[in-house]
């Protein structure tokens, strides 16, 4: 399996990790000039931004949200604001920022708000 093979394949995990707690999914794999977003979600009121990571060691929750570093998520906000401005969404009244990590078909999952 190649990378981008399973980056895919570790994304459709988390959807459905996402939808079974709820969430329904806006858009996959979203990329414009400004950069990508693997998953846009609305759960609850809230727009959830989800970066996934696949790895190889498994991390704790408060380890995975440093996989975004400052600027990844200054790219992100931009790349969100950039998805805001050419789709419609409606029904959130806020937007955070998750990371999911995907370590042998285990899933860890930070919220941005936590």
């Amino acid at each position: 399996m190649d990378r981008k093979e399973k980056g895919n394949l570790c994304e459709s995990q988390v959807v459905s990790f996402l939808e079974a707690r709820g969430h329904r999914i806006i858009c996959r794999n979203y990329r414009c000039p400004m950069g990508e977003l693997d998953i846009i979600s609305l759960h609850d009121g809230v727009l959830c931004v989800t970066e996934v990571k696949s790895l190889t060691r498994r991390w704790e929750g408060d380890e995975i949200r440093h996989m975004v570093t400052p600027a990844k998520l200054n790219r992100m906000r931009k790349t969100l604001s950039h998805f805001l401005a050419n789709n419609e969404v409606s029904g959130f009244s806020s937007i955070r920022f998750d990371v999911a990590s995907v370590t042998d078909g285990k899933i860890g999952y930070y919220r941005g708000d936590e």
